[in-house]
């Protein structure tokens, strides 16, 4: 069983999966979002696919450790998806930086503009379930 890793944005959802020892993430793919039917859809096809167990979702907070103004909107969004799969469980995490960090990353690469923002997205939820993964391995849970 695999833990999928979400960002959940306005206009994309980045997506990442574990491995199924679960101690590394890797970058699936970024859902352009068209509607929520359309998103949950997609979704089910990749908890199906990669038999995921558990969907951790970045939750955004500022610096200061306040939540972001997005954090209803994301809410709502995993609320709704829980009616879709109602045996799935979910985990918010902490994703402070990593939208900062993957564009670093990138950049480091030399990866172009153009293509960054096509994966940042993808990348941030790789970090957001690297970091989920890391706690667990440490004793460190929700």
């Amino acid at each position: 069983m695999r833990i999928l890793g979400l960002d959940v944005g306005s206009r994309t959802i980045g997506v990442a999966c574990s491995d199924a020892l679960l101690l590394t993430a890797q970058g699936v793919e970024t859902i352009r979002r068209k509607s929520k039917q359309k998103d949950f859809e997609r979704l089910q096809e990749l908890v199906k696919e990669k038999e995921v167990h558990r969907i951790v979702v970045g939750k955004p907070r500022h610096m200061n450790g306040d939540y972001s103004e997005n954090i209803e909107k994301i809410e709502h969004f995993v609320e709704e998806l829980k009616g879709v799969m109602p045996d799935m469980e979910f985990v918010y995490w902490d994703e402070r930086l990593t939208t900062v960090m993957a564009h670093h990353v990138l950049m480091e690469g030399n990866v172009r503009r153009e293509k960054r923002k096509q994966i940042v997205d993808k990348m941030a939820a790789v970090f957001i379930l690297q970091n989920y993964l890391d706690a667990q391995q440490g004793g460190q849970h929700d």
